[in-house]
């Protein structure tokens, strides 16, 4: 009996979680509601990733909510992903995947640098990171970049190094007026929680300071598995099972890198 009432209880919040972000994508005070301040609004933005599927797997709700608001989109993704030997097919899926997130195929940018190949245990030069970044920068003269926090999400080094290379990226005094934001990584209960994450997540960032964490629902749930959709190489039993109970399916908090 008790296990049902949990059972029950966890079903009644999962739907609960998912009507809240139906609600706020159909809400026309939803910006009030989410209350970002107009930060992430038509912004040049440059999201730097370590490969391919990093942008469905983990940052959909913020194209997603930045595509909606006015912003050009940019991804630099620092590897073709390349480990098992499908580097190409990858690099070809990713194409796929941002036209299912609105973001043109043209600004979209794979390298394939002998320096940073995809793997665990291959660390990647943050001097080396920060020189590409900032080229990409003024090549889409982007006033906001988005990336990896120091945990990664999922550990990952490459993700850590993408974030370190970020961070060297703001010690460039040339670049005063770019902001940079990182995804926050969460403990492994909330990574799993789907849509229920979403109120912790809200609860998060209003006790930080304001203007520093935002939070983001996902507007287009369902447009998060169609994006993944596209890395057929990548698209196994267990990553589908992650991109339906992972909280970085539904909801985004992104932090402002000082």
């Amino acid at each position: 009996m008790e296990w049902l009432v949990i059972i029950i209880t966890l079903v009644v919040l999962w739907v609960a979680s998912l009507f809240k972000i139906l609600h706020e994508s159909l809400s026309a005070s939803q910006a009030a509601v989410l209350n970002d301040g107009g930060v992430f609004h038509n912004r040049n933005v440059l999201l730097v990733i370590a490969h391919p599927d990093d942008e469905s797997m983990f940052f959909t709700p913020t194209l997603n909510y930045l595509s909606s608001r006015g912003c050009n989109l940019h991804i630099l993704c620092m590897s073709t992903g390349n480990a098992d030997g499908m580097g190409n097919v990858r690099k070809e899926e990713l194409y796929l995947a941002s036209i299912v997130l609105k973001v043109p195929q043209k600004q979209v940018k794979v390298l394939d640098h002998p320096d940073l190949q995809d793997g665990f245990g291959k660390s990647w030069n943050s001097k080396l990171l920060s020189k590409i970044i900032k080229e990409e920068i003024v090549n889409c003269a982007s006033d906001l970049v988005i990336t990896f926090d120091n945990y990664g999400v999922s550990g990952h080094c490459n993700h850590q190094d993408v974030h370190q290379g970020v961070r060297k990226l703001l010690q460039d005094t040339s670049l005063k007026e770019v902001e940079a934001w990182e995804l926050v990584s969460t403990n492994i209960l909330r990574k799993y929680s789907g849509p229920v994450d979403i109120w912790l997540s809200l609860l998060s960032a209003k006790f930080h300071l304001s203007g520093v964490m935002h939070c983001l629902l996902n507007e287009h749930p369902r447009r998060s598995l169609a994006a993944m959709a596209q890395h057929k190489s990548q698209w196994v039993w267990f990553r589908k099972l992650f991109v339906s109970f992972s909280s970085y399916t539904y909801v985004n908090c992104l932090k402002k890198i000082n």
